[in-house]
């Protein structure tokens, strides 16, 4: 075997053995194919530290098994060696009080194969503890050591975790292909959730050749036909370990720009090919996450919808500066949010934060360039599809027609030579910060527009002979939220999906228009992969499958059905959110390290809130490169760290070095966008109108709009980038919602009147036309 064939096939310890002696744990780790075995040694006499050193050698299957025979024969006397289990990888080391554990996967499953690379699911894991059974006598196990193991226990690796030995599956297919980045697994990024039950490990080893980075979310793939020929879609939702958490106890943002149920969603669709043939690929990127703003609601055992509360501690919004900055740091620009949150209400709820929302972008944008500002579109989901005349999965395909025109998707044609540069590199370690996502891609791919326009071009990959189309880089993304981003929002993130699929369709040359019709087989089975993504986030987060109404609705669902079902989802919602989230939520700041137990300190359940311990007294494992482990400079032990108080980030002297979205100047001021920000209706469900938005495209936003009812200002550097699409669809509803709010118009100035708006800076004239059946239509005309 070559000696470049032997250092590939080393980088991926794939299959392991654990073995015990009275003094030591031996882990023996073996490659795929069975050439190449490494062993790894683990002291057990001494329970308040870890002493792990990692044989240099590599051995042959032949002389793993003679080292095994000596070190039988050497502790015969102490009843020798025994095999404990076979096992796939170590997910990592934790102490509470007692001992120290180690967390190991015993069962695995495939779940998909993205590029030739094999993803796993956890099927099985055991937590073994690691002093012998002598050492263990001898210490006093209290009741909360087994609760705080018992809570740990109650994160379930076996639901919705995966990990790939070859494949960062942490990161999108487009950073890994085009980033140009080599060395070790990022375990550092957002969506490793073992990032801190590896860290003591990674940082004494220097590799990650023993332990797996989990990811969090959801992974499914799935074998599709469209026009007669089979291609493979991927869909991977992951989540970030930052502010992690459950419905109530974690909402908005945290002072570091992090906000809750914070998720990436990739769309990866791939052709069919023979192994070792050039395959296209194809993959889109969207996010959502939590409003990021300082608001909360109280869990209630009496009130099922609690009231929401916004903060008013961040009053020049630099925590959402943050958050925000972070994304264009990790996409690129244009970041499009897409607010699906209510307008109007009788008691003022997420309209608070609707306004609020709107005037924190307004603040922020004041400060940005032209190609750097932020695009927020707004529009009430929860209204409209309430009303049989709107097709809301057709109008949300209009909205993802215009991200996606913006934004672009990312294509390539993957060579063997990439794959197999890809997957080199991966055992010595590297330290990769969250962020700089996106970058200017390397000879690998080439940067072309992001129109289709650019295929059909021949260039060289990778040096390899293989010639291929013009790849397309995503530059920016589209985030959207509702309150709790689960349920809404999954209409959305689907309605943007099928209109990505049709572009991704196009670009690998399997359709002729970039378009899959709603009522297509193929938009069925894209609506079930979705479905499925948004129930098992929705369990993740909410504590129940999500409402899937629309969804329901659409494949002809009978009606009581679905009440029942929605019904029985908003009960189990409430019981979990009462009862079960918090003991959840404790387990979850367990596992990621944002607590760790200390004698003469309070348990974790003795505290009010985690919100005593995410920020001050305890280390966040964020931020503390080496909690928990050391590595020693006397002997290489790698030894407890003492946990010191930490003082809160200041995030008003320390912000993100982004030149993507530079930092607010000194003085600036808002006076925000107000809550009656203009809109417009229309009587006519095919109708659609929305207000002019700078540095947009001048094509229209709709395609079917009416041109002679809305006027377009051809002067874009006077407007603003807020696009209220609140009357998208008809408002002739006849709930009591929705004729509560037309009432309130009704007996407003402005309807029967001519009134003029002054929205920072923009003209918006609100005019009264009568239409075909008597009522009225309210037109907005953008002027200079």
């Amino acid at each position: 075997m070559s000696s470049s064939r032997m250092a590939l096939e080393l980088e991926f310890l794939q299959k392991f053995k654990l073995y015990e002696t009275r003094s030591k744990f031996y882990m023996i780790g073996r490659n795929k194919s069975d050439t190449l075995y490494r062993v790894l040694k683990i002291d057990r006499l001494d329970p308040s530290e870890i002493n792990i050193r990692e044989d240099p050698a590599t051995y042959s299957k032949n002389e793993c098994d003679d080292l095994l025979k000596r070190v039988d024969e050497g502790n015969k006397s102490t009843g020798g060696l025994k095999c404990v289990t076979v096992c796939y990888g170590i997910v990592g080391f934790i102490k509470f009080l007692g001992p120290y554990y180690m967390l190991i996967i015993t069962k695995r499953r495939k779940v998909g194969l993205i590029c030739g690379h094999m993803v796993y699911g956890v099927s099985k894991s055991e937590i073994i503890a690691l002093p012998n059974s002598t050492v263990q006598s001898n210490m006093d196990y209290s009741k909360n050591e087994n609760r705080y193991k018992k809570l740990l226990c109650t994160v379930d690796l076996t639901k919705d975790f995966f990990f790939s030995y070859s494949y960062h599956v942490m990161r999108s297919l487009q950073k890994n292909i085009s980033d140009g980045e080599t060395g070790g697994v990022p375990y550092e990024t957002m969506f490793v959730w073992n990032e801190f039950l590896t860290r003591g490990i990674r940082n004494h080893l220097r590799n990650t050749l023993w332990t797996v980075a989990l990811v969090y979310g959801f992974f499914k793939q799935a074998k599709l036909t469209v026009s007669g020929r089979d291609f493979r879609l991927t869909l991977i939702a992951r989540r970030s370990r930052h502010y992690a958490g459950t419905r109530y106890l974690k909402r908005g943002v945290n002072e570091k720009g992090r906000v809750a149920n914070d998720v990436e969603t990739e769309q990866i669709v791939s052709e069919d090919v023979a192994e070792g043939c050039p395959a296209q690929v194809s993959s889109v990127v969207q996010n959502r996450g939590s409003i990021p703003l300082f608001w909360s609601q109280e869990t209630s055992r009496l009130n099922i919808r609690p009231d929401i509360i916004l903060l008013k501690k961040d009053q020049d919004y630099e925590a959402t500066r943050l958050h925000f900055q972070n994304l264009a740091k990790r996409y690129g620009n244009p970041i499009i949010i897409l607010n699906l949150i209510k307008t109007r209400e009788r008691k003022p709820r997420e309209s608070i934060l609707r306004a609020e929302f709107a005037n924190a972008i307004e603040f922020i944008n004041k400060d940005l360039s032209d190609d750097s500002r932020l695009r927020f579109l707004h529009w009430d989901l929860h209204k409209h599809s309430r009303s049989k005349a709107t097709n809301v999965l057709a109008l949300l395909g209009r909205v993802a027609e215009y991200a996606l025109n913006l934004t672009g998707f990312f294509y390539c044609q993957v060579t063997p030579e990439l794959i197999t540069q890809e997957s080199s590199n991966c055992s010595h370690l590297e330290s990769v910060e969250d962020g700089d996502w996106f970058r200017h891609c390397d000879n690998k791919v080439e940067n072309v527009s992001n129109s289709e326009k650019g295929h059909g071009e021949d260039i060289g990959v990778a040096g390899g002979n293989h010639s291929m189309k013009s790849s397309m880089l995503q530059k920016g993304v589209l985030r959207t939220n509702c309150i709790d981003c689960l349920d809404r929002t999954n209409v959305a993130q689907y309605a943007y999906g099928l209109a990505a699929l049709g572009h991704q369709l196009l670009a690998l040359g399997f359709i002729g228009i970039p378009k899959v019709d709603l009522d297509a087989p193929l938009a069925n089975d894209l609506m079930r992969l979705y479905e499925k993504m948004g129930d098992t986030l929705a369990f993740q987060y909410g504590g129940s499958a999500a409402h899937n109404k629309i969804f329901s609705e659409r494949r002809g669902q009978w009606k009581a059905a679905t009440q029942s079902q929605e019904f029985f989802r908003t009960l189990q919602r409430y019981y979990s959110n009462a009862y079960m989230d918090a003991e959840k939520q404790d387990a979850i700041n367990v596992f990621l390290g944002y607590f760790q137990p200390q004698q003469g300190k309070p348990a974790l359940w003795q505290l009010d809130s985690d919100q005593h311990y995410n920020v001050g007294r305890h280390v966040h494992a964020e931020d503390n490169a080496r909690s928990l482990f050391k590595r020693s400079l006397s002997d290489g032990n790698i030894l407890c760290e003492s946990r010191t108080p930490m003082s809160t980030t200041n995030i008003g002297q320390k912000k993100l070095d982004n030149p993507a979205m530079p930092e607010r100047t000194e003085g600036g001021g808002s006076k925000g966008l107000s809550d009656s920000t203009p809109e417009i209706s229309t009587c006519e469900s095919d109708l659609s109108y929305s207000r002019y938005t700078p540095t947009m495209t001048r094509r229209q936003l709709f395609t079917e709009m009416q041109s002679n009812l809305v006027y377009f200002n051809e002067d874009t550097s006077n407007c603003s980038n807020f696009v209220d699409l609140e009357w998208l669809s008809s408002s002739g509803n006849s709930c009591e919602e929705e004729s509560y709010e037309r009432s309130a118009l009704l007996n407003s100035p402005v309807v029967g009147t001519s009134t003029e708006n002054v929205v920072n800076g923009i003209m918006v004239e609100i005019t009264s036309i009568p239409s075909e059946d008597g009522s009225s239509i309210m037109v907005g005309i953008c002027f200079n």
